[in-house]
């Protein structure tokens, strides 16, 4: 074999869009400059730090240039496990108080990655996936509709959302035997939950925070926030299935094309016999799907679901889990795997490894993204950006109020990815200008939790949808060519369900 050729003159090199951790670094970088040019401010708080509408002001960073350059040095660190202090509200990994970074989360993955690497050593969820796919080798529409349409009753309910992460080891592999591309598979997960959080209709974790922030009941604005579930569940699902169709029909329309493999997956649906699955096979299977029924059970607030009140108190049996108690769960049920399919301490102890390893990727992608959050947090800026949207939507008609609400926090929900603390900081300000702009209170949690929703659909500072392409090994410039189209007709949508809403009262 003789030397490489050299590059031909005049050849130019294709550009490459970066990774994932390449993009989550630059906007560290950009929100990190921003805060030298945004003047920080804070509001005056009440004892369980929701903002007083009226007594924002302006406040000192307490960070000179070096202290900033150190914010941005440790951004992973505290993205990981950054403690907030109670008292500054500042958050570092040497301060005392709650845990801010996502440390629970970044273990989640990785425990996922074992999780569904020792299955697939097994050789039961391959031969399974290859016998479903086979089942409905000309139903695949109808599979990726159930499938959507249960996790956005999931997003809902309880707001299901990074628990997704869990399922692309299953989902991926089954999607790709049945003809289509990964970007399917993508959407039908990122897509399937965010269009249910996006529409929540008793998530206790958007709707609930957000109506107690605002003063309203739960049940307030049910029907129209009901309505908006069926519609744009219904157009989201139709999206995906049509782009499934033309890439099945033609290959090459695929935006995100096929890695090595990808297309030997589907062979096997196109074979006359289906797979046999031994005795071996099903009882990994059931143990599987027990273990992800056990996981979907452990973290729904039942008593708030079942009653409509967010502040329902817990029913004995509901178990409350979080991503602490997951990630233990699927640690532990790695091993009864292996122990069920017999492969042994060596190779059980190796495949966890193995399986962890894979996953650090995504794992750390989620860890930039929360450190995006921390700098803003401890620049002092998110305050002033939430004042600035009280001065935007303040004396406007209620259908432009409405409307406005909606557009205003998108910004605000990139700045905070968490539906929770975005509802706490915004909502004690919104909630009484509606009042002056004769806008039910219920209306601007409606738009507010759309904004919020639409937003963490593709925005790369929340780990469903940064962690969720990387996992499912698709570039993310990619997954926003695939799905703007639908951002676009969803914030239409939008803005015509809240504009309703305030016209009707």
């Amino acid at each position: 074999m003789g030397p490489p050729e050299p590059p031909r003159a005049g050849k130019r090199r294709r550009f490459t869009f970066p990774s994932a951790l390449t993009v989550l670094v630059l906007v560290t970088v950009a929100v990190w400059a921003l805060a030298f040019l945004i003047p920080p401010g804070e509001y005056r708080r009440t004892a369980d730090g929701t903002p007083i509408q009226g007594t924002y002001h302006r406040v000192a960073a307490g960070l000179g240039l070096t202290g900033r350059v150190k914010q941005l040095f440790l951004s992973p660190v505290n993205g990981l496990y950054g403690i907030r202090d109670p008292h500054t509200g500042l958050v570092g990994p040497t301060l005392s108080g709650t845990l801010y970074g996502s440390a629970g989360v970044f273990l989640f993955v990785l425990a996922i990655g074992a999780f569904i690497t020792v299955v697939f050593a097994t050789g039961a969820l391959d031969r399974g996936i290859e016998r479903l796919a086979h089942t409905l080798r000309d139903r695949g529409a109808l599979l990726i509709a159930g499938i959507m349409v249960v996790f956005s009753v999931l997003g809902t309910v309880e707001g299901f959302a990074e628990e997704t992460l869990g399922f692309y080891g299953l989902i991926v592999p089954l999607i790709l035997a049945l003809g289509y591309d990964r970007l399917v598979a993508t959407g039908t997960i990122i897509l399937g939950a965010g269009i249910g959080v996006l529409c929540s209709t008793v998530n206790p974790f958007a709707t609930g925070v957000a109506s107690s922030a605002a003063d309203v009941s739960l049940g307030d604005g049910l029907a129209l926030r009901f309505a908006m579930w069926l519609v744009l569940t219904a157009v989201t699902v139709g999206y995906v299935i049509r782009y499934g169709r033309l890439v099945r029909r033609n290959p090459d329309r695929s935006i995100v094309g096929f890695l090595p493999g990808d297309r030997e997956h589907a062979a096997v649906a196109r074979t006359g016999a289906a797979p046999e699955l031994t005795s071996l096979h099903r009882a990994v299977l059931v143990l599987v799907g027990l273990v992800f029924a056990f996981m979907i059970f452990s973290v729904v607030p039942w008593s708030g679901a079942l009653t409509g009140r967010a502040d329902a108190p817990p029913y004995r049996w509901e178990l409350d889990w979080s991503f602490a108690e997951l990630a233990a769960l699927f640690l532990v049920a790695s091993v009864l795997v292996g122990l069920v399919g017999r492969m042994g301490e060596q190779r059980l102890s190796a495949t966890v490894v193995q399986g962890a390893a894979e996953f650090i990727a995504p794992a750390l992608v989620i860890v930039l993204a929360r450190g995006v959050t921390v700098i803003m947090n401890n620049a002092r800026v998110t305050d002033t950006v939430l004042h600035s949207i009280e001065g935007v939507i303040a004396g406007s008609s209620s259908i432009v109020f409405a409307v406005m609400v909606f557009v205003v926090n998108l910004p605000l929900a990139f700045l905070i990815p968490s539906t929770s603390g975005h509802a706490t900081l915004a909502m004690p300000i919104l909630a009484p200008l509606a009042d002056f702009a004769g806008v039910s209170r219920a209306v601007v949690v409606t738009a507010w939790q759309s904004a919020s929703g639409l937003m963490n659909l593709w925005v790369p500072t929340t780990a469903v949808t940064i962690g969720g392409v990387s996992l499912a090994k698709v570039r993310y410039d990619r997954y926003l060519r695939f799905v703007w189209p639908l951002l676009a007709l969803l914030s239409v949508l939008i803005c015509l369900f809240v504009g309703f809403g305030a016209a009707v009262g």
